[in-house]
Parts: C-alpha cells; structure tokens; sequence
C-alpha cells in the first residue's frame, strides 16, 4: 500500500465451514486495517452488507458488521458503502436466481421470499465505489446503496421469469425448509455448492432496504430500476460478455500434503494439420457448451456423481467460449497453469483421493503443422487413490483418446475454415498508369 492514497476492501470468504469464514474474515480485516495505517493512507472504502441492526442477523451478515467494525477501528478513515444483492452477470446470487427460474417452474421455497429486499445494479456499484474517492462528503460515512425500488425475492423472481421469456413461476412459501435444506436444493439444482449458498440462503432472511438516500445525494447518478438491472446482466450473459466469474473465486492450492512418490501419467500425442496457434485456440475451447468431444455420456455421468457427493460437477461451465485465463474455472476444473499458443494445464477440483491434472502442450512442426501432447497426471492419496486410478484406466482409451481426436479435428476444420475465407476475400484492384 505504499504510495497509495486510498484501497478497496472488498474481500467476503465464504466458501469454510460455520463460524470459521467469520474468524477468516476478522483477521483478514485486522492485518488490512494496520497494513493501511502503516502506510498512512487517507481513505479505505468497504463494500458491505445491507441488513437490520439488530441481534437477529445471519452468520453472513454479522460477519460484515464485524469486518466493518474492525475496519473503522484503525486509524484511517473509513467509507461504508452496504449493499443488498448485486446483479451482475456471473455473480453468485445473480446466477441462483437465474438457474432457479430457468430450470424450476414450480418452487418450493423458504417463506422469506416474502421479504424485502433492494438489489443494485453491478454498474451502479461501481460508480458508488470510483465516486467516493472523489467526494470528500462520503469519508468516514456509512452509506447505503440500492436501486430506485423495493421488491421481493418473489417479485425478483417474477421479473426474471419475464426477461427471460417465461411463464411466471409458481411459487410455494412453505415453514419447514431450513437454510441447510435449502442450500442443498440449491446445491442440485444450480451449480454453486451448498458451502456458498448456505450463508446466502440464510441471509435472505433478513430484510435488506436503504434506510435513507444519502449516497444517491452525494453522489447522483441514475440508479437502475430492478427490471433494467436483470435485463442488463442477462443480456451480458447471452453475449458472453462476463468479465468474472463467481466460480473464479477460491484458493489456487499449491502442492499436496504428499506431494512426491508415484505419479500415474496417460500422455498421448497426435500431430495435426493446423498452425500452433490454431491447435492452442481448439484445446482452450473445451469445457462447458463445446463439452470434450466424445464419450460424452461418460462426462456428464462423471460430473453428475461429482456433484452428487458435493462436488463442482460439470455445472460451472466456464466464463467465455473462446478465451480462458489462469485462476479461471472450466466445468470441474481450474486453469493452474497457462502459457498463451503453447502451454495449458487444467487442475481437477472434483471430489478425488489425490490429485488430477490435465495438460495441453502445443510444439510448431511448420507453417500449418503443429504436435497436440496431452497428459494427464494423478497423485493418489493412499490406497483409496491407487484403486481409483486403476479402475478409470480401462475408461481412458475412450475419454482421452477421443478428447485428443476431437482437439485436432476441430483445429483442423477451424484451419481450413479460415484459408477458405481468405481465398474468397476479393482481391483488391490494381489500377494501371
């Protein structure tokens, strides 16, 4: 932070087991707050949590009142900015509700979808937060931020239902589901995993609305109304226009606790009739809508038992189509490793005893010849991990080799794709003197 005026705090862990995202959070907060005094900054601005003051809020919200609290405690001063639910494309709760809507026509659900609530459009939270460096008005304020309406979670997913096109969803409010059931549900039936929705589910009982409209007089802009917020997030999904990704959040584990000792490895290689740039763009492009090219069948039955024992399954898809970058997920996987036309490794983030790889390694043999060398690697943990690879080798023949084959055709049909479009570009004219 130093040489710094001001920093962003926008930092929420809630992918750890009960209390412990709340004491993560507490100590991340505390080493900021003093990294931030140390360097003598004049500002910090925080990114909060919407909700009632009183004694019956969720884990999840408490937890923002007490990094809150950690953060105002220092000694550089602190602008609070709280905010309910954030609709942006690719954002968790965004794509709750979307997958909610899209795959459920009847719903079941909690009786909070009766609560209120003030969603905010990602782009007017983004305004909020460049502005406050801009106003001196906002240092040391706690601000509350939201659109220009008040709508239930059942009127949110009404609204959904009309963007996209749909019927509107019959929704059931019954007494008896809890937040753990709930995030179960959820779990199944959307690709976020119980762990994540859990703390959002029970946060969606507490009422989230502005108390007042401070920060829309400090700082004026023109808020978004809930329906313009979600027709705006849908649109950017539909066009893959998605800068992050929730599923991009998450560590990038290192080396495993038995790291070293065997090693089980199946590598293949096949040369293809493509540039290596071309065979790099055609293995970037696996995953999610492209899927792996064969033995379909056996993927998505794998993702499904994946996610049946808590596991990302194949549901995550991916960020964009064509472009994947490091720390980004693609389905149950996790680019740990990338080297733009030449080099890219996927690390498995299913439920394994050990641990899996899966690499993508590119060499040029000329102009419109390149080698495609995939390996996929697996460190077993114990016994459990050596009978498991062992019961998947009789399968590789099928996933792997297919999934090779299917790289190097589609590079090659991209290939010549692209050498009969310039064939066909009109020549310009030369004019004669």
């Amino acid at each position: 932070m130093r040489g710094c005026v001001a920093a962003y705090y926008l930092i929420h862990s809630m992918m750890t087991v009960g209390r412990e995202y709340g004491n993560r959070d507490r100590l991340l907060a505390q080493i900021f707050a003093e990294a931030a005094a140390a360097a003598d900054l004049r500002q910090l601005v925080y990114l909060g949590g919407l909700g009632e003051t009183g004694e019956n809020l969720s884990e999840h919200l408490d937890s923002r009142r007490e990094v809150e609290h950690v953060l105002t405690s220092g000694s550089v001063p602190v602008t609070v900015l709280r905010a309910a639910m954030i609709i942006g494309a690719g954002s968790a709760s965004f794509e709750i509700l979307r997958y909610l809507v899209e795959r459920l026509p009847i719903m079941v659900t909690p009786k909070w979808v009766s609560t209120e609530s003030q969603p905010i459009a990602v782009r007017n939270v983004i305004y909020y937060l460049a502005q406050c460096l801009e106003t001196p008005a906002t240092i040391g304020r706690t601000l509350d931020i939201g659109a220009a309406n008040v709508v239930t979670y059942s009127e949110l997913m009404r609204t959904m239902s009309q963007e996209r096109g749909l019927r509107d969803r019959l929704v059931i409010p019954v007494p008896v589901l809890t937040p753990r059931l709930s995030s179960l549900w959820i779990h199944l039936v959307t690709p976020l995993s119980a762990r994540i929705a859990r703390p959002l589910a029970e946060g969606l009982r507490n009422r989230v609305v502005c108390r007042d409209n401070e920060a829309s007089s400090l700082m004026p802009q023109r808020l978004l109304s809930v329906r313009e917020s979600i027709a705006e997030a849908l649109g950017k999904h539909d066009s893959h226009d998605i800068e992050t990704y929730w599923a991009g959040a998450g560590p990038m584990a290192g080396d495993p606790d038995w790291a070293g000792g065997t090693t089980f490895t199946d590598s293949r290689q096949v040369e293809v009739c493509a540039s290596r740039e071309t065979v790099y763009a055609a293995a970037c492009r696996i995953g999610g809508a492209e899927g792996y090219h064969s033995a379909s069948w056996l993927w998505r039955l794998r993702g499904a038992l994946d996610r049946l024992i808590g596991g990302p399954g194949l549901r995550r898809g991916r960020r964009d189509p064509e472009v994947i970058g490091y720390g980004e997920t693609l389905d149950f996987w996790r680019v740990s490793d990338v080297e733009p036309g030449s080099l890219l490794e996927l690390r498995a983030e299913m439920k394994l005893p050990g641990v899996a790889t899966l690499t993508y390694e590119v060499e040029s043999l000329g102009p419109r010849r390149s080698r495609l060398i995939q390996t996929a690697r697996f460190k077993p943990k114990g016994l459990l991990g050596i009978l498991y690879w062992y019961s998947v080798v009789p399968l590789h023949g099928f996933v792997f080799k297919g999934l090779l084959r299917g790289i190097a055709k589609a590079a090659e049909a991209s290939s010549r794709s692209m050498t009969s479009l310039s064939m066909t570009e009109p020549k310009p004219s030369v004019e004669s003197r």
